[in-house]
């Protein structure tokens, strides 16, 4: 749990990057968003950030939400595979987490193909890197599981073993403000 130093120094930081981004969230003002965020969304923001996420308010579809809005997949977030089970099933070398476990942690979301494609039409993001997607059950019952990254002015959605892992391939995560 963040104290209030950590706190008031988030929504300071959040309040530089809101104001620096305005296209991703031209719908509402700072001081109306302020208002919104309860204490259980600041802590999950704050998790986001401590993980290399840089979140930011993003307007999609008459919703707000924060986002994992840095240019490469989140730094911290690299070297795992898709959920526990491809991890705990993993013969050789299995990282010590997973995207769904440190999601829970965080208590955020990941985004889906659907989403992932709206917010690189925002922002192009993932140039170097890729990030792991909601995957659909009837793929991850196979033992896959999706990834989606952008080259050459496109945004590609591919597929991977759910159990593998590379430093360069992390996660997006996101909460809904409303």
């Amino acid at each position: 749990m963040m104290n209030l130093t950590d706190k008031q120094n988030l929504l300071e930081l959040l309040e530089k990057r809101f104001k620096k981004h305005m296209h991703r969230h031209n719908l509402i003002s700072w001081d109306q968003l302020v208002l919104k965020l309860s204490d259980k969304m600041i802590d999950t923001i704050w998790q986001m950030e401590e993980t290399g996420g840089q979140p930011d308010a993003v307007n999609i579809d008459e919703h707000l939400f924060y986002i994992d809005m840095s240019k490469e997949s989140p730094k911290d977030r690299g070297s795992i595979c898709y959920d526990k089970k491809a991890r705990e099933e993993r013969k050789k070398f299995p990282p010590k987490t997973s995207v769904f476990e440190m999601l829970d942690q965080m208590n955020a979301n990941l985004l889906d193909e659907s989403m992932y494609k709206k917010v690189q039409l925002i922002e192009d993001l993932d140039l170097k890197t890729s990030s792991w997607i909601q995957t659909p059950e009837n793929i991850r019952s196979l033992g896959g599981a999706l990834f989606g990254d952008k080259r050459y002015n496109q945004t590609f959605i591919y597929h991977n073993g759910a159990d593998s892992y590379y430093g360069s391939r992390g996660f997006r995560s996101f909460i809904k403000i409303y």
